[in-house]
């Protein structure tokens, strides 16, 4: 593990939810503030408000990578496509790792079982129940690598 999967899974373990434990670790990394951080990653947790939709870790790299090497010039198409590139590869890398990029799968819910919005107490059961803490570690493994090495591939 790292110094940064270790601050995610510390985050998660006092509640954060999987995106905002994630974006949590690196956000003064990149200039910003934990609150700002925090409140911009809290609707991904669950996979995306509990939708189990794209994993609310994988959302939390996403976010981060954009902040780092987001494109901002609306007419340089090779910005774009090298960033959705490098999106790519990191939904990649972490369905390599993990099987999926998408809660439901990850969960093994039903795609027609219903969801709540509330979400589930954090009780000692829910921890051995849920890979979320080892999914929270695979993303920081991953942010860390492409945004401590500046990994960005080009065309």
């Amino acid at each position: 593990m790292s110094i940064k999967s270790d601050k995610a899974k510390e985050l998660f373990l006092k509640g954060y939810n999987c995106s905002q434990a994630v974006v949590g670790a690196f956000c003064e990394d990149l200039g910003l503030d934990f609150e700002t951080a925090i409140k911009l990653s809290s609707s991904f947790g669950g996979g995306m408000g509990r939708l189990r939709e794209v994993c609310g870790t994988v959302s939390g790299i996403f976010l981060l990578v954009g902040l780092k090497f987001g494109y901002t010039d609306i007419q340089d198409k090779n910005a774009k496509i090298n960033h959705y590139k490098l999106i790519q590869d990191i939904a990649e890398r972490f369905r390599q790792k993990e099987g999926s990029i998408i809660c439901r799968e990850i969960l093994k819910i039903q795609k027609d079982q219903k969801e709540s919005y509330i979400p589930e107490d954090r009780t000692p059961e829910y921890y051995k129940t849920r890979p979320c803490v080892r999914l929270v570690e695979t993303a920081a493994l991953i942010a860390e690598e492409v945004l401590e090495n500046n990994f960005y591939p080009q065309n």
